[in-house]
């Protein structure tokens, strides 16, 4: 055992590490800043009271150790958990790689959480063996939340300009566009690369306008809805409004802001809305019906044209008068008392017929529809009267009246037994030959028939309410092809064949039916002498009749009333018995046409032969033929009667017909022109007439039909096969 003491050996100098450790408890409070220290297995062993203030909580450095880190759980920036072994200090000890500036996101205990700015280094001894290391980090959420809500202001920013819903640019001092948002590409359809870098100028349709722009904003003035014109790449203008200022640095103009406002389409609007009043307004003085404005007395506001000729008066003789000067004294109580309740509003609209005096004193029956213009709060502004010159249409309603009672008289006149009846069945009239055939007077609640009984063909009774009337009312059809006998309260009988049609009005409604009741009593003895001829007359009666019961049902069906159907009915028997005279002086074989058109027209014309002209090669219809021809020229000539160029004192008509070959047939072909009567107003509807004429020439004869309403005049051309014909 040596004695010998050993000096001791100098004292080593501390490493980093070492020193940090042997460090007052207090050192690492005076480090401005969150520090803390691991050994080299990554064990807590130091951290200051900056550190345990952040982490929320003071880990034990003695039981219960934790390694790496203090706070309660660590997670990346974007949010996703980070484990201890995996955070920067773990590597730091393992590889002694260092961390500058990295950010991590720490939680309490509490679960509030906060961004760490870290900054890691390794702790090594003198021989470079790592010892620990140290980890210096702050709290930078406060910093971080700036940073966010700058980035999202800019964002805002940003997307404001780009997806704004009104145009938007920038334009340099020298008037170069250095930055636009979609809305402005959009509204003129460029791309970026073909708007961006042009001078603004270019897309200018208005040199002066721009230029007053550019002058106005570099001396510093401010656009508020400057109106300009922009050119669309597609070569369209485009209406805006431009609000803008300017931008200056150090007093030089730098650039300018500017928003486009798209007016194109009000622009658009308020020029249609201006030419709508300009049509409005020439309507109102084209129409052909009077119009009128008028006050709460009834004065005279507004007239135009056409009301001005109706009256006989000037415009400014009818601005100074009320409606009621001019209306006569017995229709003028019944205006002013529905004007009145107008007024009121009681009435939102009402319709008068009145009688009117022309400055000079003759009469003029109107239509009056009234109605008035109010405001938000529903009170009366003015009132507004649309007035027709109805004094033709009443004196037509007048002849239509006195037709019906030539009809009756007509009826009265025929040789057969007429009646008719409502839908009920309940008889309306009846004739003499009726009363007589019946031997007696149908009384008030008789229905369905004129007779006293009935029986069939065979002999067996026939109940009236089974009669062939019966089965026409209640089936709404025409009944043909059958007979009945009648018999008289004095025993004797009448055998009969029944032709009931039923009666419809303008909407097609059932309102009645007409019978002709033919006494067949000659024929039933004479049929077994004249076998051929009475079977013969049969068919020509049973086509006659036909035709009759068509044209009665097809007139009552398209008559405006009855006094329209008893006239229209009348003129077609009438012209169709003018072709049945001309046949039967004929023996039935043929009809010369120009002889067939002179029978219809000259009966019709009266003083107007002489403005006729019927010319043509002769031509001989057949009898079928001759009747189709007989109803369509009588159509014709009934419509230039009362409508068209034999409705003047100056019209013409020419009646022409040529033969022609076409295709190896030869074919007749007839043209009707009319001229120098009244402007010709097409039809707004296909009346009756119209059907008749196409159904004679091309339903019954096979033949083409051209039915012209020209302004000048009607024409019609008809075109058919030879062989209908005997030329």
């Amino acid at each position: 055992m040596s004695n010998v003491e050993e000096f001791p050996v100098a004292a080593r100098k501390l490493s980093e590490y070492e020193a940090l450790v042997a460090a007052a408890p207090g050192a690492l409070d005076a480090i401005p800043g969150a520090v803390y220290l691991c050994d080299h297995e990554g064990w807590l062993v130091r951290y200051n009271s900056e550190a345990a203030g952040l982490w929320g909580r003071s880990p034990s450095l003695i039981e219960k150790r934790e390694r790496f880190c203090g706070s309660h759980r660590l997670f990346l920036i974007d949010g996703t958990p980070l484990a201890r072994e995996d955070c920067p200090m773990a590597t730091a000890v393992r590889t002694g790689a260092a961390t500058r500036n990295a950010e991590v996101i720490m939680e309490r205990p509490d679960g509030s959480r906060f961004v760490a700015l870290v900054n890691i280094r390794a702790l090594e001894d003198q021989n470079g063996r790592i010892q620990g290391a140290i980890n210096c980090f702050q709290d930078i959420s406060a910093h971080k939340a700036m940073e966010e809500e700058v980035r999202r202001k800019s964002a805002d920013l940003e997307d404001f300009f780009e997806n704004s819903a009104i145009g938007l640019h920038i334009v340099s001092g020298d008037g170069i566009i250095q930055r636009a948002n979609k809305a402005e590409l959009a509204l003129l359809g460029y791309t970026a690369e073909e708007y961006i870098g042009r001078h603004i100028a270019e897309f200018h349709a208005d040199a002066p306008v721009i230029g007053d722009i550019l002058q106005k904003l570099s001396c510093g003035e401010k656009l508020d809805r400057y109106p300009a014109r922009l050119r669309a790449k597609n070569g369209s203008f485009k209406h805006v409004l431009i609000t803008s200022n300017s931008r200056f640095e150090e007093g030089k103009f730098v650039n300018t802001r500017c928003f486009t406002t798209d007016v194109t389409g009000l622009y658009e609007a308020e020029s249609a809305r201006r030419e709508s009043e300009s049509r409005l307004a020439a309507t109102y003085e084209a129409a052909t019906i009077g119009i009128a404005e008028t006050d709460a007395e009834g004065r005279l506001l507004r007239v135009n044209d056409a009301l001005c000729k109706m009256l006989w008066r000037s415009r400014e003789k009818l601005l100074s008068m009320t409606f009621f000067d001019y209306t006569q004294e017995d229709d003028r109580r019944k205006d002013a008392a529905l004007y009145e309740r107008q007024i009121r509003g009681e009435l939102d609209s009402y319709v008068l017929r009145k009688r009117a005096n022309r400055s000079d004193g003759t009469t003029v029956f109107l239509d009056i529809h009234s109605s008035c213009v109010r405001d938000a709060s529903g009170s009366f502004r003015y009132g507004v009267r649309v007035i027709q010159d109805v004094t033709e249409a009443k004196h037509m309603e007048d002849r239509i009246r006195e037709s019906e009672q030539r009809m009756r008289d007509l009826l009265e006149a025929l040789p057969a037994a007429i009646y008719t009846t409502d839908a009920a069945g309940r008889i309306t009239f009846h004739n003499k030959a009726a009363v007589e055939m019946a031997g007696r007077t149908p009384q008030a609640d008789d229905l369905w028939c004129v007779t006293w009984r009935l029986y069939n063909a065979d002999g067996s009774s026939l109940p009236h309410n089974q009669c062939p009337m019966a089965v026409t009312l209640k089936e709404n059809r025409p009944v043909r092809g059958v007979e009945a006998i009648a018999e008289r309260p004095d025993g004797t009988r009448v055998p009969f064949i029944p032709y009931p049609t039923p009666l419809r009005d303008a909407q097609g409604r059932l309102v009645g039916a007409i019978n002709m009741l033919v006494d067949i009593t000659e024929r039933k003895q004479a049929e077994s002498r004249q076998k051929v001829l009475i079977a013969e007359l049969n068919h020509r009666v049973k086509n006659t009749l036909a035709t009759v019961q068509s044209l009665a049902g097809q007139t009552a069906r398209h008559a405006e009333s009855p006094e329209d159907f008893v006239h229209r009915f009348e003129a077609r028997l009438l012209a169709l018995s003018r072709a049945h005279d001309l046949l039967t002086k004929r023996h039935w074989e043929h009809a010369p046409l120009d002889l067939l058109a002179r029978e219809v027209l000259m009966a019709l014309a009266d003083g107007a032969a002489e403005r006729i002209v019927i010319d043509g090669p002769s031509v001989d219809l057949n009898p079928r033929a001759a009747l189709s021809f007989t109803m369509a020229l009588n159509e014709l000539a009934t419509n230039a009667v009362k409508y068209g160029a034999l409705a003047s004192e100056t019209g013409t008509l020419s009646v022409v017909w040529r033969l022609h070959l076409e295709a190896g047939t030869q074919m007749l072909g007839l043209e009707w022109r009319e001229g120098g009567g009244p402007p010709v107003r097409p039809p707004t509807r296909r009346g009756f007439g119209t059907r008749l004429i196409e159904r004679c020439i091309e339903r019954d004869l096979g033949g083409e039909l051209d039915l012209a309403f020209d302004l000048a005049g009607v024409s019609c051309r008809i075109s058919l096969p030879i062989g209908l014909a005997n030329a």
